[in-house]
């Protein structure tokens, strides 16, 4: 097993792409603390993984949270040698329809989120002396701008340039930090993504996802679990000499 012995917390991690890593970790080994906004949520998918999952409250877009959430999990797993930032919130509307709210909301979690989740895991794995790996969840929609979606690829745009500073600052603690990019991926998230489509483009529910499904050259949408191979790597000593890198796992969608 590839990460036995290891230690992991993933943060937006009751459901989705989270949990899926979650499960993937577990069976490759590691103990993994399921990090959720919604305490309840976090403790159900924990029980369903079994002894080597633990639920934490945390909410990233709160400082005190995310300090309280870390200390929780180290003292429940004893160390902490993964993170994976994985919370994250969308939304969609024509830029003369932004709000600054909209705006807050959104930076506060995708990208104050990550950075300061970020913050909290370096510290402990600096202090430990033994140094880890941090995994930040990008998106195709960082490479690019998107017209209807122009808050959300900001604040994954700003997850590649702080995947990139933060892996130059950090490798010298033995401290890979890297990014996944997804492209579009089955789930409740594109359920959401697909019905402010079907608002500001005027399409019956359902037709963009189908659209943008057949647009991938894999030939469909993406699943969480076909992201789960490269979040294993990263989180392995496959990968110690690669840092401040964002991989697109995208069913070739987007050609970095």
């Amino acid at each position: 097993m590839r990460l036995a012995g290891k230690t992991a917390l993933i943060t937006g991690a009751a459901r989705g792409i989270g949990l899926e890593f979650a499960r993937a970790y577990i069976a490759e080994g590691a103990r993994v603390a399921l990090a959720d906004i919604n305490a309840e949520a976090a403790a159900a998918a924990a029980s369903g993984l079994g002894p080597q999952a633990v639920a934490v409250q945390m909410n990233v877009a709160d400082q005190a949270s995310i300090e309280a959430g870390f200390a929780e999990a180290v003292g429940k797993l004893g160390k902490l040698d993964i993170l994976v930032n994985n919370a994250a919130l969308f939304t969609a509307q024509p830029i003369v329809e932004v709000t600054r709210a909209d705006y807050d909301r959104l930076f506060a979690v995708n990208v104050a989120g990550t950075l300061f989740c970020l913050q909290a895991a370096a510290k402990q794995m600096i202090a430990q002396g033994t140094g880890g790996k941090i995994i930040n969840m990008a998106s195709q929609a960082g490479r690019r701008g998107e017209s209807l979606v122009g808050v959300y690829c900001a604040t994954k745009a700003a997850v590649i340039s702080l995947t990139q500073s933060a892996g130059l600052n950090l490798i010298a603690h033995g401290i890979n930090v890297n990014a996944i990019a997804p492209g579009v991926v089955e789930g409740e998230h594109w359920d959401h993504v697909d019905s402010l489509f079907a608002k500001y483009e005027n399409r019956p529910l359902g037709e963009k996802k189908r659209i943008v499904g057949e647009a991938v050259p894999f030939g469909r949408m993406g699943t969480a679990a076909d992201l789960t191979g490269m979040a294993i790597f990263l989180a392995t000593p496959e990968a110690d000499y690669i840092c401040a890198q964002t991989f697109g796992v995208d069913g070739g969608n987007w050609m970095a």
